[in-house]
Order: structure tokens, then sequence, then C-alpha cells
């Protein structure tokens, strides 16, 4: 009985275990508007999506960016959890279009789709929203106690706005500027407000919003907060909606347009009554107003189209700063600070007969907090060393990049020292890619096929060999 028991309670462990940390891919609708997206998810359910490959790509569409979503439910004292990121995708022309079957790693484990045919349409008209009575906005009484009045509603004057700011009016190319939509309610305001289909009006805001010029960098705000803030003397409650970082690829300016919010905004009894409704759910647009951000070029340089823009520094670490000619060493070139960290490209090293520096291993951190986008960017070299001396490595690793807060290029360049003893291995390499003398003749000889003028004598002469040598085996073998 015991043994049953305990076989039980493991199958029930077992069940446990697969429902949870279960990861599936999640596509989209197959027929869509022109002017709405289609969207690939990947979900974890009782678990958090901590690392995933690229989303796949669509011919016919073009990604404009992840959002992310965590949900929480509590059913009968049971807690279920889930955590789902979302790329969605703008369809460039009507038509159908095949997204192929694909694969994703997330938390190291792969996962496959077998993708789908999207069928986009015509642009989606606005439907026309009649809004309508609840069943719980009926006066309970009115049976008993004959039919009421329509009770009067009337408009309340909301103080509220939507707007859209940006934490610079002007920028460097390549330099970040952090763009924010957000909703303010003042601590006055007496009308009754809320969100209305905020995922689905979001998704063609961003298509509205995001300029085509720039790299996002997306903070991908999953739950909307309040947060008291001061405008000119007054109190507010932001409720930020999106916001995201773009560096400029170019000196167009940068346009934001102006975008709209619909919310539901309630009117209110003239005449409320403990019975009945005192409230009727109508809806209200709020519009942003429209922003540019100038682009500035950067300052002349010969590597102007070829640096990053940001404030770093550097952060370098060397295995071992004396080392015989032949062994090996590893060494890290960090850069980190404020900027876009995916545009950082690999350094460029001086090649010479003094070290052999293989490709590097790269590794990215990337933090969005507090209107900034930061981060660090570590290359791993692993060097051989070939010659005997003392060698200054900023001589090989260095790095320029344009600082937008001093309007200056700047040089990250390693302070290092690798003391190198041992013989020469210069000769050695020399020698080891050599091939020697008969190979040096291959450059002036023909190579036009020829056959052995006299060659019976050659064969005569191996035939007597192999006799004699025949006869000495059989003496040897039958003296003994």
């Amino acid at each position: 009985m015991k043994a049953f028991k305990y076989l039980m309670i493991f199958a029930m462990f077992c069940m446990v275990q697969n429902a949870m940390g279960q990861v599936k891919i999640e596509l989209g609708e197959d027929e869509i508007a022109e002017n709405h997206v289609f969207t690939v998810t990947i979900v974890a359910e009782g678990d958090r999506i901590k690392s995933y490959d690229d989303f796949p790509d669509i011919e016919g569409f073009v990604k404009r960016g992840t959002s992310s979503s965590s949900s929480t439910q509590i059913i009968n004292g049971q807690v279920s959890s889930s955590h789902s990121i979302t790329m969605s995708y703008s369809p460039r022309q009507q038509g159908i279009f095949i997204l192929k079957p694909f694969k994703m790693k997330v938390n190291g484990d792969e996962i496959k789709s077998n993708g789908k045919t999207i069928k986009v349409g015509p642009p989606a008209e606005r439907k026309s929203r009649d809004p309508f009575r609840s069943l719980f906005d009926r006066d309970p009484f009115e049976d008993f106690f004959g039919e009421r009045d329509e009770p009067e509603f009337v408009e309340v004057k909301e103080d509220a706005f939507l707007a859209l700011t940006t934490n610079k009016s002007e920028v460097y190319v390549g330099e970040g500027v952090t763009a924010d939509l957000s909703f303010y309610v003042s601590e006055e305001n007496r009308a009754i407000l809320q969100f209305y289909d905020l995922g689905r009006q979001l998704s063609e805001i961003l298509k509205e919003i995001r300029p085509s010029n720039c790299w996002e960098e997306n903070f991908n705000i999953e739950n909307i907060n309040g947060e008291d803030v001061v405008i000119n003397g007054k109190r507010y409650t932001q409720y930020k909606i999106y916001e995201a970082t773009f560096f400029p690829f170019n000196t167009e300016t940068i346009e934001f347009p102006s975008v709209d919010l619909e919310m539901i905004k309630y009117r209110i009894a003239k005449n409320p009554s403990f019975f009945g409704t005192n409230r009727q759910e109508d809806y209200k647009s709020f519009s942003s107003r429209k922003k540019l951000v100038k682009v500035r070029e950067l300052p002349p340089h010969p590597l102007k189209d070829l640096v990053a823009v940001g404030d770093y520094a550097l952060n370098e670490k060397l295995s071992v700063d004396k080392v015989e000619t032949g062994q090996s060493f590893k060494y890290d070139f960090t850069i980190y600070g404020e900027g876009n960290i995916s545009s950082v490209e690999r350094l460029v090293i001086p090649d010479d007969k003094n070290f052999d520096f293989y490709d590097p291993n790269i590794s990215q951190k990337i933090n969005r907090r507090n209107r900034k986008v930061s981060g660090s960017k570590t290359f791993s070299y692993y060097g051989i060393p070939s010659e005997p001396g003392k060698f200054f490595l900023g001589d090989y690793f260095s790095w320029v990049f344009f600082n937008p807060r001093t309007e200056k290029y700047d040089t990250l360049r390693s302070t290092y020292y690798v003391d190198v003893t041992g013989e020469s291995k210069t000769n050695e390499t020399i020698q080891a890619s050599d091939l020697g003398s008969f190979y040096d003749r291959l450059e002036w000889e023909d190579n036009t096929l020829a056959t052995f003028g006299n060659g019976n004598w050659m064969n005569i002469v191996m035939n007597i060999l192999i006799v004699l040598i025949l006869g000495l085996s059989a003496y040897l073998i039958f003296k003994k």
C-alpha cells in the first residue's frame, strides 16, 4: 500500500514538473488588414523567459520591435504564472505571404513552429462604437416600483492630457534620444477615465511613432503604474505606456507625429439616486503634439563614419603579464558606459611578427532604465608571442569613439605591458611554412606529362635484386 502511495505522489510530482516551465510559440491571425500587425509570441508557462534567439524574418514584413507581458493567476489556492515576449511585424503591402517553419532556442531549449500562410488585406476602417448599458446598470427595483424616468447624464470636464516627451531636443548622429508616450491625470481631475483596448491601440500608435531612420532600444513596459510628477508647479499622475531610446543613423530630423489615444470616459448622472445607474460609458480621444528632434553631423575626423557615439570608458583584464614565446595569454577589452552598445564593433588589431592574436569571443550586456541605455561589451582575445621583449598592449588594442558629452573624439587604449621571454619563434614559423627545395622547383617546371625514355635496364636490376633476396631467404631457412 505504501509503495502505491509513493508511486502516486511521484506521478503527481512528474505531472506538476511537466506543467511548469513549458515553452511554446504562438502565431498571429491568418488574415490581417494592411494597417494591422502580425505577431509571433513565445510563452513560458510557470517560468520567466531568460534567453531567446532572434525572431524569424518574414518576407513582405518589417520588424517593429518586441513587447513583453507577464500574468499570475490564483485559482482554488493554486498559483500559475506565465511570461511572454511578442515581436510585431508590419506588412509592407497587401498580398499572401509565407512564414516558413522555424526554430527558436528559448531558455536553452529548442522550440519548433510549423509557420503559416498570412493574407494581408485592405486597411481596416475604424469601427463605430455604440456604448451600451450593462445588465448591472439596470435598476433592480424598477420591476417593483414601476418605471422610472431615464436619468440625465452630464459631461464632466477632464483635467488630463496625452504627451510624447523626449529628454533631448538635439542630438548627434548615433547619439541616443529617449522618448516616452504617457497619459497625465491631474490630482484635481474629477472625470472618471479608464484605458480601453490598450494593446491594439498601442500597436497602431507604434506604427506611426517609430522613426525609420533610427535604431530602437525598447524599454518593454510590462505594467502601467502611476507615478507622481510635478509639471509647471502642478501635481499629476503619469501613466507611461511606451518608452524607447532612438539612435539616428543619419542627419535626418527625427519626427514623432501627433497620435491619438482613445479612453473610456464616464458621464455622470445629473441627479444621482441610490438606485439605478449614476454614470454612463462614453469615449474620449486624446491627442499628443508633434515632436521634432534635430540631428547634428559629427565633427570632421578620418573615422567619422565608422566610430560609435556615446560616453564610454575602458575596463581591461590580463591573465598574465609575463609569458614565454609560444605560450598563450588572455586579454579582455571591455567597453562600458552610456550609448548604443549593440553598435560597438570589434577592434582592428595591427598585424606584425611579434604576436598572433585570434578572433575574440564577444559578450554584451544592455541596461534600459532611468531614461538611459547603458551597458558593456567585452572582447576576449587570445594571443601568442613570437618575439621576446617588453611590449605595450596599447600599440595593439585601442578604440576610437565620439563623446557627445564633451563633443570630442576620444580613444580607449590599453595601459598594460607584456614581458615576453624565451627565444624567437619567428624562424620556426618560417621553417614550418617552408615546403622545401623540391616544391621550389615547381614554379620553373613544365606540367606536361612525359614518359621515361630508357627504363628497361632499371627493370632488369630490380628483378636481379628480388631473385638474390629470395635465394638468400631460402638458404637461411634450409640451413636451420
